[in-house]
């Protein structure tokens, strides 16, 4: 299984982050552990992408839940929602 790779956008965030126990859960494989990048990208229809990797790896998974409705604090305040759930783990998924 290969993922897709995430084309560069106007708005989008991109950190590093180690999953907490249970990793996080994406479309393409499943769930994913250890240390990840997470990337939110902005998409015109008001909604926003989370794609995640391997951080250092080619390949970026879809995060399930994903895309999310952008919250009033905008593509920031969703990423940082991501990566919070994210160091949770237990199978994270992007707001729905």
């Amino acid at each position: 299984m290969t993922g897709h790779r995430t084309p560069p956008g106007p708005e989008r965030l991109q950190d590093d982050v180690t999953a907490g126990p249970g990793g996080a859960m994406t479309e393409e494989v499943g769930v994913v552990t250890g240390d990840l990048t997470i990337a939110t990208s902005a998409r015109p229809d008001g909604r926003a992408a989370v794609a995640v990797q391997y951080t250092g790896a080619e390949e970026w998974y879809t995060l399930t839940g994903s895309p999310s409705p952008l919250p009033p604090g905008g593509l920031a305040a969703l990423h940082s929602e991501v990566l919070h759930r994210v160091r949770r783990g237990g199978g994270a998924e992007a707001p729905r």
